[in-house]
């Protein structure tokens, strides 16, 4: 009930309206990781197209464990599969190599930065995704990509 006796706020000229916006949904950042897929040079499209992207709010416990995290904050973004320079022919998968991409770290991050967009961190964290899938270490992705410095 403590809303409904707070003055309604006016906008003034020039500010912007926010009281219809509603932040980006799953499936929004869904559409946001298949533009970045289908600007990649043709040498990584291919590839890439072999993945299974998921997007959810958070990662699971158990992801998170996995990599040694607490925080679900703290992780944007999870490849899960073997690199394709680790790959044999007597793996056996049980599904498709996939990125995952976690909505609420990337908001937090992209909030936190204030100076990209969001499309951009997005396809930032789905490349740098997509790296460890090409069997980059952070190290190998840090010397080429300055984000990660």
């Amino acid at each position: 009930m403590l809303f409904h006796s707070l003055p309604k706020l006016s906008i003034s000229p020039g500010m912007a309206d926010w009281t219809d916006t509603e932040a980006p949904s799953l499936e929004d950042f869904e559409t946001l990781a298949e533009a970045a897929l289908l600007a990649l040079p043709p040498q990584y499209a291919v590839p890439a197209r072999q993945l299974a992207i998921r997007v959810e709010d958070f990662a699971s416990d158990a992801m998170l464990a996995e990599v040694g995290l607490d925080d679900p904050f703290d992780l944007t973004g999870l490849y899960d599969g073997i690199p394709l320079t680790e790959k044999s022919v007597m793996d056996q998968p049980t599904g498709p190599d996939a990125i995952w991409l976690f909505r609420r770290p990337i908001l937090e991050e992209w909030v936190d930065r204030g100076d990209v967009p969001l499309g951009a961190l997005v396809a930032h964290v789905l490349v740098h995704e997509l790296a460890h899938h090409f069997g980059w270490s952070d190290d190998d992705i840090a010397t080429i990509d300055e984000w990660w410095l």
